[in-house]
């Protein structure tokens, strides 16, 4: 049976320490990550390939159609919602000032159909898929105007994505809670 999890938590809580943990002893990972890997996260997988003699499949700056990288793969971890929410922006309003709702909208579905997409994959070769998001419900709503349309878009994309989720974590202090 295909599980579609989603990880949310506060920066620098465990998040993709689990994600990575839930398929350490897996063959042929897809690891999906929207900007450059960081070098405490690519030592964390590597350590974990090389104990469990596993491959993982290591894809960055990743910024559109995500699911078109699905392969062989059985498992994917997409890391995550919030780096590609910012490149998703970047990338269809360069000029933030011009940021409207109508806009904000449009970029919301993009990355919506997108995290859809991959859903769909991993259900028909009936796979897992992790992806992991910041929460945004547990800080002040932003001043600036480019953090602001981040922290909108966000909210949004993480509801509607753990209403569609087989299962939700929350990740507080390096500890996770099934909250769905």
């Amino acid at each position: 049976m295909a599980r579609t999890i989603l990880v949310t938590g506060g920066g620098a809580s465990g998040k993709s320490r689990w994600a990575i943990s839930q398929f350490a002893a897996c063959d042929n990972v897809l690891y999906i990550c929207p900007g450059k890997l960081d070098d405490d996260t690519r030592n964390r997988i590597n350590y974990s390939n090389n104990q469990n003699y596993v491959e993982w499949d290591i894809r960055e700056d990743v910024t559109s159609n995500p699911s078109g990288l699905f392969d062989r793969h059985k498992f994917a971890v997409f890391d995550d919602l919030s780096s590609y929410t910012v490149r998703m922006i970047e990338e269809m309003c360069p000029y933030i000032a011009q940021m409207n709702s109508d806009m904000e909208k449009m970029i919301e579905r993009r990355i919506i159909d997108d995290v859809m997409a991959m859903y769909e994959k991993m259900k028909l070769i009936e796979g897992d898929i992790v992806v992991i998001t910041t929460e945004t419900g547990f800080s002040l709503k932003p001043e600036d105007t480019a953090q602001l349309a981040r922290h909108n878009i966000l909210g949004m994309v993480n509801q509607r994505i753990a209403n569609v989720s087989s299962d939700v974590y929350l990740s507080v202090s390096g500890i996770q809670f099934q909250i769905k």
